[in-house]
Order: C-alpha cells, then structure tokens, then sequence
C-alpha cells in the first residue's frame, strides 16, 4: 500500500471493502465521474484485491482495474426497491464496507456503510426536479443519513446544508473535495484553433458548462448576455452540456430575447473538444442557483480561463479568490461582472494567474486519502 495514513493500514488491509459505480450506466455525468475515479485512486492506496467494483449489467464496458474483483449488478440505481434488492444481491459478496457514491446506500449487504452526499438541491429548489427523481431522494435522505455509519459530501456548503435541513450534525459529516482531471490545461492557439473552427466558433466567447435545466440559471445569463450586447459587447455565448430535465424555457428565453445568433448549443463534444473549448472562451460564466461542486469552474481555472459565479453554495469556496462572484438572480451584476472581465486585460491576467494557482490544490489523490480515513474510522467503530 501507498499513501496511507499508518494506523489506517491493518484495518483498511483486512476488510473487504465495495464502491457503488452502477450509476454509469444510466448517466457519465458528474456522480459517475467522481465514483470511477475514486475507484481509480483507491487502487494506490487500499490493497486491490479487497476492493469490489459494482456496475450494472447494462453498462457495456465497465470499469476493470489489475487485481481488483468486480461484480456485475441486476439491481438498476434509484429503482423503488433498490434498498433491498441491492443489498440482497450483495450479501453473498461478504463486505465489511459499501460505499454508496450516489446519496442512497441500501439497507443491507455489508457490515458497514458509507455514503457520499453531493448537494440537497432536491430539498431546496423540488420544483426544479422531475417527479421521479424528487420523490427517489425525498422520500430516502433523512433515513440514508441515520443509517449510513459515515458520510462524505463534496463541500463544507452541503455539509452546512445537512445540519441546517436535516440536523445532521457536522461531526457526523466529512468533506473531501473533488478534483478535475489532469487533462484540463492551457492549451496553445494552434491546439485550439482547429477544434474551434470545426464547430465555427471565434475565440473569445463566453463559456457555459454544464446540464441544461433550471438550477443552473440559464435564463438569467441570457439576460445578461443582452445587456452585454445592448451595451455594445456583441459576444457570443457558447452553451456546452446537454438538455436535463424541464429544459423548455432555456430554448423558449433565447427565442423571446432574439438571441438566436448570439447563443450556440454544443452536445456530444469529445473530451479532447471540451478542452480546446474551454481554451477559447474569454470567461467562463456559471451563474447557478445551487451547486453541489461545480467541476466547470475548477475546470476552467486549470485551463487558465477566469470565471465568473454564483455567491451560492459550494462555488465560492471552489474558486476563493481567483474568480469574480455574482448574485444569480440579478442579470444586471452577470452582465457587470462580464464586462469587467472583457475590458480590463490586466484582470483577466490576474484570474488566470489565480485560477491557475487556486486549481492546484484540489487533486484525487487528496480526495481518496480523506476517503480512505473515512473507511477507516467507519470500520474502527
């Protein structure tokens, strides 16, 4: 083993230990993202050989790792009877500890459990949530929290949120912060300019990443992006992520404010795409009611580009000092923090500088040491 705080060593050498990585075969977005690379880093720090994978069957090519076991699920994420299906499933494989990565654990199939909380989004915006997905969540936090033997959340704002909402109390509750892949790095002009050029794209424009639905605020950036223009900014604004849920209005304002021209809409960009996107952008601009984490943010601060967001949750203390914060509900200070940026050259050297300053300290390797703490203490009590 590497990089493991001694004591942890003989407990974390003991036990047989499974990570939930099912999920990816409904949705790669950030829960996924975050659970395969957990498992990946874990890998360096817990003996292989008493790590478990969980995927689904579904899911065509699931994560297989040197010497690691892994166990193909029937049991489908957020299924009404999940709790005690999957943990039927899972007894025969004698765990002594599941972490569930996604909120829920089940209510059996190993001796202890852990689970990560990414955000209560669900609790303070349900309008902004299908059905389904509300009721899956509402009607399971408040009996996740007491039964898991140890909680992680991505964020001191989520951990703030499940003593306010849920009277966690935050001893209860452990944050490790997330990491953005190594990948995401200042790239030069000639890497950029043939990626932009096949999705005709000028450098220059303002970024937003992320799933298109109604916490991320789409509507209101469109707002400010039209008082940017009505101030003689004529900048366009590029839209990377894919529809969510409840998307309607975010194609209905565009249409409304006449920002047909303004506006694009890119899906489906490979990874190497998304980097040379985020390259050519001028600022990124992520103007959310509620984030959990906010990758594109610690994204974007690795490849050197200046963000502006949200004075909401966790993303003031994902960016600290190396962006500029807006209040979400007031266009007009999205629209002033943009021109700050676009008018004042020395500003955005002093944003990249930081940004790039600030994304080193948030990596995997610190994440899955927390993690593995975590463990420890879960299977020590």
């Amino acid at each position: 083993m590497t990089d493991t705080v001694p004591e942890e060593g003989r407990v974390l050498a003991d036990a047989d230990i499974g990570i939930d990585l099912r999920l990816h075969a409904y949705a790669a977005g950030g829960i996924s993202r975050y659970a395969r690379r957990l498992a990946r880093e874990m890998t360096e720090i817990l003996p292989p050989k008493r790590l478990t994978l969980i995927s689904h069957r579904r899911e065509a090519e699931p994560l297989q790792l040197p010497g690691v076991r892994t166990y193909s699920a029937w049991t489908p994420p957020h299924h009404r009877l999940e709790g005690f299906a999957l943990g039927t499933e899972l007894l025969p494989l004698g765990l002594d500890l599941l972490h569930s990565t996604d909120f829920i654990p089940p209510r059996w199939g190993a001796k202890r459990h852990v689970i990560t909380i990414h955000d209560l989004n669900f609790l303070y915006y349900p309008q902004y949530l299908m059905a389904e997905a509300r009721r899956y969540y509402n009607e399971q936090i408040e009996w996740a929290v007491r039964h898991a033997d140890a909680i992680l959340v991505d964020s001191y704002a989520t951990r703030e949120d499940l003593n306010t909402l849920l009277g966690v109390p935050p001893e209860r509750v452990t944050v490790a912060h997330l990491a953005a892949s190594e990948q995401f790095r200042p790239l030069s002009v000639d890497r950029v300019k043939p990626v932009l050029a096949r999705h005709d794209l000028e450098p220059g424009y303002l970024l937003f990443v992320g799933v298109w639905e109604p916490r991320k605020n789409l509507p209101g950036l469109f707002e400010a992006l039209t008082l940017l223009r009505d101030r003689g900014y004529a900048r366009s604004l590029v839209v990377v992520g894919r529809p969510g849920w409840l998307y309607q209005e975010i194609f209905d304002t565009v249409e409304a404010l006449n920002l047909n021209t303004a506006v694009r809409f890119l899906e489906d960009l490979t990874f190497e795409e998304l980097i040379a996107v985020y390259n050519g952008a001028v600022a990124l601009v992520l103007p959310s009611f509620y984030e959990g984490f906010g990758f594109p943010a610690l994204e974007a601060m690795q490849c050197g580009i200046p963000t502006v967001v949200a004075d909401r949750a966790s993303l003031p203390e994902v960016v600290g000092d190396a962006g500029l914060l807006i209040d979400p509900e007031d266009p007009e200070t999205i629209a002033d923090a943009c021109e700050r940026v676009l008018v004042d050259a020395d500003l955005r050297v002093e944003l990249r500088e930081a940004g790039l300053v600030r994304a080193r300290q948030f990596t995997w390797r610190k994440t899955a040491q927390i993690t593995a703490q975590v463990y420890h203490e879960a299977l020590s009590s």
